[in-house]
């Protein structure tokens, strides 16, 4: 071993005993010394468990030391490194100090001693520090993330628990870091200069150290970074920045400036683990962490608060969410991240841009991408599968999505498969210049070397070292020699030499191993054998050897130091096998397992099975007693608590006895302990002993307290002292004790080891741990029942800090004076013990050093070499650690263990077979199975005699019945007379039918199963085909002729997907249609929609009968429309005159001109006149319409399908009528030689002729009935099948089942053919059953015929013969014309066969260009996708530029009107001022005079006033005219009209001038759209250029790529049959041997050549001969010019003459033509008739309604005049009244003195009556009054109440 500093380990280590060396101790040394003090008050209360409990007791003293030094150690650590360089407060005195030690010193560096953690020692017990010394490390934490770095090419640094290794690749030498905190190394880094390495360490408040390199010093220690542990560290690009990611719980992600030790940034990065962090490598403010479902993008973003870490979470959005373990930052920003399914996914955003798999959907990598690098402009990826993948780098960072899925499907540049079984991890580069070497971490144990260079001098992989992956479940150190064995659930058992630091060999198996023990000396005296346990219950003993010692043969390849071999192999258990141990004399082997069993073997006579006993509970530890026992006995420990000790099982010398049914030992006397929790009462009894021991001392206190107040104060003392004590007594209230705990489920015990016959000692964990429990077996109860009984340990002893770290594993040294401990967090725990004290009476001094991971390295196994000079540890965490015990007497040698010599003979053994099933019978397993075997045998032979007594029984019914059915039928009993009871038969059949409906039932599955089995074989190899193959054989010859296996059209007969150019053409055109057709659309449309609305106008008019003045105003308005329509039809006609001309003249070519066709042709003409271009030519170029691709080549592949399957079809039909024909042939033979044979019945054997044989219908020639079958055929299967099972081994059925089938299909297939005959034998025999019928039933009494009957005899034999002779000529002849024929369809199929190899020859060649073409597809269809897209583009701009020269044309046609308008707008004005107006100067000054006026638009700013400053330089004329006089505006004033002026004109001239100004605006309006327009256009031009040049260079290289395609199919070897006469390429007469430079021409193409010629030369004289025609043609055109031009001018001359002599000037013919009504003249007359017409129908409605209102006020009047006079009347009456009763009460008032009631009743009366009456004539006065008005409301008459009443 190496460490940095040793030269300074004597004084270090010494010094560092006491206080450096606990460090990782200090900070539970109270709770330990507390423990401890507890513990020794127990002591002293005497209440002890066992007896010389004094020496486990310590002294106090030496615990205040402990924790003295540790406090001091702890304060020492701070002061160094916080207090220097961390801020702090300190005294004012020392800031200046203070500020100067901030800055530090770039030369400095820590001590390596001061940091390193050290081994924890008892103080004052003299155990050296170096007690354990490693040597070396065989393990590799390969599951560990970025746990492979690179310091150099040769230097490899990896965490192996504790320790840091170096490891040099090439001296193999390793050299050791040890952790600071003792607590573990969470992650390392390395800086990109390779000059320094971090180590993040675990435990509380972790450290990350930074080493300098080469020279391991710690260079910077940072702190405060994390709560528990670091699980990433990375520097950025240039190694001045650090990030670093802690761990669960809290997360943190900190940003370091390393070198002087200060965070700069710190966040938490998630809340979920987080896998990894790093920098963008092209800028260092971007970083990207990772980890359980997240991907997290951060940024340092400068806030007004500062320097700030913000993080952005990745949203998955519709992929699904998953653990992200590799990814990559590319330059632009965006990120590369793998997936757990394999695929990558491309983040921009925060989002997935697009996620990224191979073809047809397979992912990138099968399963989860660990790492992604860019390395030379190439992306690497590494997955679980143990792939390298090298992507290209541009395709990805372009990548983005097609389609809806997100997904884009790119294959790799190239790959690498390491091997089968390897997990890739991570990956570095090594520096190695000129190669491309990479070292890889694979989780399955192993680190390799990667050749990347993909070159054909690329080396393989090469494993550099394999390891275990994964815990190593066991551990066995050979008995003679330093060679070691461990096995882990990695199916791999592998030896080390740990002397000499070499891994010798390893074994592969198929199941994990989980125990090995290696076979004892007395077994093996060579030390040679080891055992081993695996996880499927199988035991396996393995044999080592040094190959060197075998016969060496020339040619053999290098020999190993090493060798295993496989010696034996049983499976005695059903779960994995635990514990292994043989017994003291070697006799036995005990081997234990989780199935709750412990099986014995005999070893001597080749581990016979002796027995097994079963245990309560799994087992964890087999342990034989020592030969100080006096009884050899077993020791098992189960892990749900109980202990059973077994003894040596008796071995039986007689032979197997094959009558025991079972391997269970039943009479074994077991003793049994069911350990019962006692912690609880020991914490219980501690409590009590320290309060105990408090109580004692206050006694003391006090004690001394009253002498000394009695010494001072004398009886006041004392009296104060009671009070006090009084006091005291009061407020102290004893707490409850602890309270007695048991668990209910027991705690798992770890381990255990004899002390003594029948005693124990075991260390639990759970609840219990802390302890270990000495126990003793109770004596043997055999009616006791383990389950229920708890026992209790008699003795325990206390274990310092092991509350939550309990032993796991215990081993002895020889001389039993060291015990070594193996804890659960990884520790080493050596205890010093006395001679001889199996009690453990002493153990107070023991060594502590953490060694393997704390979290997860539990130590499996320890174990002492053979001589106690090495300690061997492996732990959950892959490691294996060799350590050298120290001794005084230390061997400087080098050592080496020494690997035993083969045996003789073993080269010739052969090897055992193997178990490797995991679901193999185990040995109690398969004797139980061969006693099942035997019952059941048994059972079966009495089932056969039974049924054979059955079957005699049948037999001896079956006779009865037939002679009851012999007797009379008089005399026959009844069938139901058979039956002794009616009822037992219905009972019988209603079984019967129960059980075949059951059967039925539980065969569903199995029918179903097979129905579908036989479905998918159909739909496998008989759903893709036609037909059969049908083989039809001649009749007389040896011909056959055989029909097409057809199968089913391919998929390129089927489908048809269309080209790229038919894509594209389609597009273009359907792009036009729409155009067209939208347009025409909305013109149909809109002309549509008018038309119903005028209709129903014109209806609604018809049914209205007109009135005089309607027809005056349709009258004017038909006359005026008449007018106007003239006018227009002469407008039109002058418009289309001009029309036509303009298209003449544009029609008419210029003088150079020259039609594009003939340049074009005579382009070609130029180009490939006399020459015929191959298609191999460098400079061919592929026309257009013979440019192929794919699509089209599948198309011809389809085609050529259809065509060879239709040819084929066809010919199988002609084969199947002609296997008709012959089945018709045979059945007619049939019925023929029925005949023959009826008629040589009546003739004489000497005049027989021989019957020809009937033919046969072969098997092959009706295939369809090989899958019909009967119940016969399948019974006859069955019996075959019965039979072959009973003749044949097991081993040789399948082979059996072949035969079975094949004879069955010949059976089956000879029963065909019976059958084809039968029917035509029916036939026959029903045909001719007439004539053998006939002769039965005219047989009378013989006499001698008659000559008549002789001659009619004689002509019956003539006639037979006659007939036998045509019949058998008949059949000949049949068989002759089938024959014939069939022989004709076999030579039209020979030729058909001809040419369908040359089809298939076509195919190859076809479908080898369909792929060519699919390679070329992709990249072709980007090309021309390309030239579509700009091709589409120049399309778009060319319209868009026809489009803006129309709307120039038709602004400037719009600028032309406006100009018009302003013209007449003078012309008017100057005829209405008439000729000598003395104020015509003034009015048209007024009238162009320029006025400001508030623009519409003048709120859209300074932009519009400079585009009408802009104006253009073609202004009118009048304009100009305008701007001259506008300096005179100022001289006179346009607001008054002078005098003697005509004040109407002035008016004329205001409103004119406001529509000159309107004019101008809209002319200037109109001038800048013409030039916006014009900059357009010019824009869309100079666009159109580059779009064409673009155009080109896209069509240039799609020529280029297609003749590059052309050249690739060129390449392509075509097969071409020739014949001899064929071949014209003959040199001296002969065919050369070398065709390369030949042709292949169809004779169609050479004639057609050869025909050009003449067509060419025809071609020619008709071309000169056409020359000549046209230039006289030419001639003759421009003399005829030339008269026409002269007869045009005296047209023109004729005109004008005629026109002065009718008009007095020329005149414009155009205007005079279009001359018509004034519109708005007459539009306005219409208007005003209109209005006349409707206003007189309006007073004339008036008027009615006046004269309707006079009669009604007339009416009214009456009315109101009768009323009035019956309001005098009333008037009068009440007058009257009034008067008598005035009269009235003047004669009766004196004779009443009082009212009287009825009086009363009267007066009110007339009181109302009077009211009303007042009311009623105001009410006639208002509405007299009211009609007196003119308009007057008129009111209904007022009625009194009594008259409502």
């Amino acid at each position: 071993m190496k460490e940095p500093d040793d030269q300074d380990t004597d004084g270090g280590k010494s010094e560092t005993s006491k206080s450096d060396g606990r460090q990782s101790h200090s900070s539970r040394s109270a709770s330990k010394s507390a423990m401890k003090e507890d513990y020794k008050s127990v002591e002293d209360t005497g209440e002890t468990f066992t007896e010389g409990e004094e020496s486990y007791l310590g002294d106090d003293e030496s615990y205040v030391e402990h924790l003295g030094g540790s406090s001091f150690q702890d304060d020492y650590v701070e002061s160094t490194a916080k207090s220097q360089y961390m801020e702090t407060p300190v005294p004012d005195a020392e800031v200046a100090e203070e500020e100067v030690k901030k800055k530090i010193s770039e030369s400095f560096f820590y001590d390596y001693m001061e940091l390193a953690s050290m081994p924890f020692v008892t103080p004052d017990s003299n155990i050296p520090l170096d007690l354990l010394t490693l040597v070396h490390s065989f393990g590799y934490d390969c599951r560990k993330r970025a746990n492979l770095q690179l310091l150099d090419s040769n230097m490899v640094l990896y965490i192996a628990g504790n320790q840091l290794i170096l490891l040099n690749l090439k001296t193999k030498e390793q050299t050791y870091l040890r952790s600071s905190s003792g607590r573990g190394i969470g992650v390392i880094g390395v800086h990109p200069q390779k000059t320094y390495f971090t180590v993040a360490e675990k435990g509380v408040f972790p450290k990350i150290i930074i080493y300098e390199y080469p020279s391991l010093r710690p260079y910077r220690i940072l702190q405060d970074g994390t709560d528990l542990a670091y699980a990433y560290v990375d520097f950025n690009c240039d190694g001045t920045l650090l990030a670093s990611v802690g761990g669960n719980p809290d997360h943190t992600l900190t940003i370091w400036n390393w070198k002087e030790e200060q965070p700069l940034l710190r966040t938490k990065a998630f809340s979920q683990e987080v896998f990894k962090v790093t920098f963008n490598p092209e800028d260092d403010e971007h970083l990207t962490t990772s980890g359980s479902g997240h991907i997290k993008f951060w940024e340092m973003a400068l806030t007004f608060t500062g320097l700030k870490l913000q993080g952005s979470l990745g949203r998955f959005g519709k992929t699904a969410t998953n653990d992200i373990e590799g990814y990559m930052e590319l330059p632009d920003g965006k990120v590369l991240s793998g997936s757990e399914w394999g695929n990558m996914l491309l983040w921009e955003g925060g989002h997935i841009k697009v996620e990224l798999s191979r073809a047809a959907g397979k992912p990138c990598h099968q399963g989860p991408i660990n790492q992604i690098m860019l390395d030379e402009g190439e992306v690497i990826t590494i997955g679980s599968d143990g792939c390298v993948r090298i992507w290209d780098f541009e395709t990805i960072d372009t990548a983005d999505t097609i389609d809806e899925t997100g997904l884009l499907e790119i294959e790799p540049i190239n790959e690498l498969q390491v091997d089968k079984n390897v997990r890739l991890f991570s990956m570095i580069k090594m520096n190695e210049i000129g190669s491309n070497f990479w070292l890889s971490q694979d989780s399955n144990g192993a680190i390799w070397k990667l050749d990347l260079s993909f070159s054909n001098i690329t080396q393989d992989p090469e494993c550099l070292f394999s390891f275990h992956s994964g815990a190593i479940e066991a551990l066995a150190v050979s008995p003679l020699t330093y060679l070691m064995a461990t096995t882990g659930l990695d199916c791999s058992v592998r030896l080390y030499d740990f002397a000499s630091k070499t891994p010798l060999v390893q074994m592969k198996f198929k199941q994990g191993g989980t125990a090995l023990a290696w076979v004892p000396r007395l077994v093996s005296s060579g030390g040679a054998q080891i055992t081993a346990g695996f996880e499927d219950g199988v035991v396996r003993i393995l044999e080592l050897y040094d190959p060197k010692g075998l016969t060496v043969f020339v040619g053999r390849k290098r020999v190993s130091d090493a060798d295993i071999r496989l010696k034996q192999v049983f499976k005695p258990h059903t779960s994995p096998v635990t514990a292994l141990a043989y017994d003291r004399d070697g006799e036995v082997l005990a081997t234990g397992s989780r199935d709750q069993t412990v099986f014995f073997f005999e070893v001597e006579r080749d581990y016979k099975p002796v027995g097994y006993i079963t245990t309560p509970g799994p087992v964890c530890q087999l342990t034989w007693s020592t030969a100080s026992h006096p009884e050899s006995t077993l020791l098992i420990i189960c892990e749900n608590g109980y202990v059973l000790e077994a003894p040596l099982p008796t071995i039986k010398e007689e032979e197997e006895d094959h009558d025991v049914v079972s391997y269970e030992i039943k009479d074994m006397c077991i003793k049994c302990f069911h350990f019962s929790s006692i912690k609880s009462k020991i914490l219980r009894l501690i409590e009590i002993a320290k309060r105990k021991k408090q109580k004692e001392l206050k006694e003391k206190e006090k004690e001394e307290r009253r002498e000394s107040l009695e010494a001072e104060m004398g009886e006041d003392g004392e009296k104060e002292l009671q009070g006090e004590e009084e006091e005291e007594e009061e407020e102290e209230e004893p707490e409850p004790l602890p309270e007695i705990f048991i668990p209910l489920t027991p705690c798992h015990i770890l381990c255990g080891f004899y002390s003594g016959p029948g005693k124990f000692w075991v260390s639990l964990g759970g609840y219990d741990s802390g302890f270990l429990y000495h126990c003793e077996f109770p004596p043997y109860d055999k009616s006791c029942d383990i389950t229920e009984k708890k026992d209790e340990p008699f003795d325990f002893r206390l274990l310092e800090d092991t509350e939550d770290n309990p032993i796991t594993t215990i081993t002895f040294s020889i001389n039993q004076e060291m015990m070594f401990c193996g804890m659960q967090n990884g520790a080493i725990r050596v205890y010093i013990l006395n001679k001889n004290d199996p009690s453990l009476t002493n153990m107070e001094d023991y060594w502590h050093f953490s060694m393997h991971d704390n979290n997860y390295g539990c130590i499996k196994a320890i174990s002492t070499s053979f001589d106690d000079h090495f300690l061997v540890t492996t732990g959950a965490d892959s490691n294996i650690f060799v350590f050298n015990i120290f001794s005084e007497f230390e061997l400087k040698k080098v050592m080496k263990a020494k690997v035993p010599s083969p045996r003789f003979g073993i080269e010739t053994e052969p090897i055992p077979e193997d178990i490797e099933d995991p679901k193999a019978y185990s040995i109690e397993n398969a004797r139980r199975k061969r006693e099942h075997d035997k019952l059941m045998k048994e059972g079966e032979e009495i089932k056969a005699e039974k049924r054979e007594r059955i079957k005699a029984l049948r037999i001896q019914l079956q006779k009865l019945l037939q002679m009851n059915e012999e007797l009379p039928k008089h005399m026959q009993f009844k069938r139901t007379d058979f039956d002794l009871d009616s009822k037992i038969r219905a009972e019988i059949d209603r079984k019967t039918a129960n059980k075949i409906q059951r059967v039925e039932k539980e065969l569903a599955w199995e029918k179903e199963k097979h129905q579908l089995g036989l479905m998918k074989l159909q739909n496998r190899f008989r759903g893709s085909l036609e037909s059969d193959t049908i083989v039809v054989h001649a009749i007389q010859s040896d011909h056959k002729i055989s029909s097409y296996r057809l199968v089913k059209p391919s998929k390129y007969s089927k489908s048809k997907r269309p080209s790229q150019s038919e894509r594209r053409a389609s597009k273009f055109e359907r792009f036009e249609k729409e155009g067209t057709g939208r347009k025409d659309s909305q013109r149909d449309t809109g002309g549509s929609i008018s038309v119903p609305e005028e209709s129903i106008i014109e209806k609604g008019k018809k049914f209205r009968p007109k009135t005089l003045s309607e027809i005056m105003v349709e009258s004017q308005i038909e006359k005026t429309r008449k007018l106007i329509l003239k006018a227009e039809r002469a407008q039109l006609k002058i418009q289309q005159r001009k029309k036509e001309w303009e298209e003449m003249y544009k029609s008419k070519p210029d003088d150079d001109y020259e039609d594009p066709k003939d340049v074009q042709a005579i382009k070609e003409a130029q180009l490939y006149m006399g020459d015929f271009n191959l298609k191999t030519a460098p400079d061919y170029k592929i026309p257009e319409h013979m440019r192929i691709n794919a699509a089209k080549k599948e198309e011809e592949l389809g085609y050529l399908d259809s065509m060879a399957y239709a040819k084929k079809m066809h010919m199988n039909k002609c084969i199947v009528s002609l296997r008709d024909l012959k089945v018709a042939v045979i059945e007619e033979i049939q019925c023929l030689v029925q005949e023959l044979k009826n008629i040589q019945s009546t003739l004489h054997v000497s005049k027989h002729i021989p019957i020809p044989q009937i033919p046969q219908i072969y098997p092959e020639e009706v295939p369809e009935k090989r899958f019909q079958y009967d119940e016969e055929t399948l019974l006859a299967f069955k019996r075959q099948q019965m039979k072959n099972q009973a003749e044949t081994a097991p081993q040789v059925e399948e082979a059996a089942s072949a035969g079975s089938a094949g004879s069955v299909f010949r059976l089956f297939s000879g029963k065909d053919g019976d059958l084809t005959t039968r029917d035509s034998l029916s036939r026959s025999s029903k045909a001719s059953v007439f004539n053998l019928d006939i002769p039965k039933f005219m047989e009378f009494e013989r006499t001698d015929p008659t000559e008549v009957e002789l001659e009619i005899m004689k002509r019956d034999e003539v006639k037979h013969v006659y007939m036998q002779q045509y019949l058998i000529n008949r059949i000949k002849e049949l068989i002759v014309t089938f024959d014939a024929e069939l022989r004709l369809l076999r030579h039209q199929k020979l030729k058909l066969d001809t040419q369908m190899k040359l089809s298939d020859l076509h195919h190859v060649t076809l479908f080898q260009e369909m792929l060519l073409l699919k390679n070329f597809e992709k990249q072709e269809n980007i090309l021309q996708e390309r030239v579509n897209s700009l091709d589409k583009e120049e399309q778009d701009m060319q319209w868009k530029i026809n489009e803006t020269l129309k709307e120039m044309e038709e602004k400037k046609n719009e600028v032309a009107k406006v100009q018009d308008q302003e013209k007449a707008l003078y012309a008017g004005f100057q005829a209405a001022l008439g000729e000598n107006n003395k104020f015509a100067n003034f009015l048209m000054k007024v009238l162009k005079k320029r006025i400001k006026r508030v623009k519409k638009k003048e709120v859209e700013g300074d932009a519009d006033e400079d585009e009408e400053s802009e104006s253009s330089e073609e202004e009118s004329s009048l304009e100009s005219d305008e701007d001259e006089s506008g300096s005179e505006d100022e001289v006179f004033d346009d607001s008054i009209c002078p005098t003697n002026c005509d004040m109407g004109l002035f008016e004329l001239a205001l409103q004119l001038r406001e529509k000159r100004l309107d004019i101008e605006e809209a002319l200037v309006e109109e001038k800048k759209m013409i030039d916006n327009l014009r900059k357009e256009y010019d824009t869309l031009s100079k666009k159109v250029k580059i779009v064409a040049t673009n155009l080109n260079m896209a069509e240039e290289a799609l020529e280029a790529y297609q003749r590059e395609k052309q050249q690739r199919l060129n390449e392509l070897l075509v097969v071409i049959p020739l014949k001899l006469h064929q071949i014209e390429y003959v040199v001296f007469g002969e065919i050369p041997s070398d065709l390369s430079g030949t042709l292949v021409f169809s004779n169609h193409s050479l004639g057609r050549l050869q025909e050009r010629i003449v067509q060419l030369h025809e071609e020619n004289s008709q071309q000169q001969k056409l020359n000549k025609e046209c230039r006289e043609r030419r001639k003759q055109l421009i003399r005829e010019k030339r008269e026409m031009a002269k007869t045009i001018q005296k047209m023109e001359e004729t005109v004008r003459q005629l026109m002065v002599s009718k008009f007095g000037r020329v005149i414009n013919l155009e205007a005079l033509q279009t001359l018509s009504v004034n519109t708005t003249l007459e539009e306005l007359k219409i208007k005003k008739l209109r209005k006349e017409l409707s206003n007189a129908k309006e007073m004339k409605m008036w008027e009615e309604k006046i004269a309707q209102v006079r009669r009604e006020l007339m009416m009214k009047t009456k009315e109101h005049t009768k009323k009035l006079h019956q309001m005098n009347d009333l008037c009068i009456e009440k007058k009257k009244l009034d008067s008598q009763l005035n009269i009235l009460q003047n004669q009766q008032g004196n004779a009443f003195q009082g009212p009287r009631k009825a009086d009363t009743v009267a007066r009110e009366k007339v009181t109302e009556l009077i009211q009303v009456q007042a009311e009623r004539i105001l009410a006639l006065k208002e509405e007299v009054t009211l009609l007196r008005k003119k308009g007057g409301l008129v009111l209904p008459p007022i009625h009194s109440p009594q008259e409502n009443e």
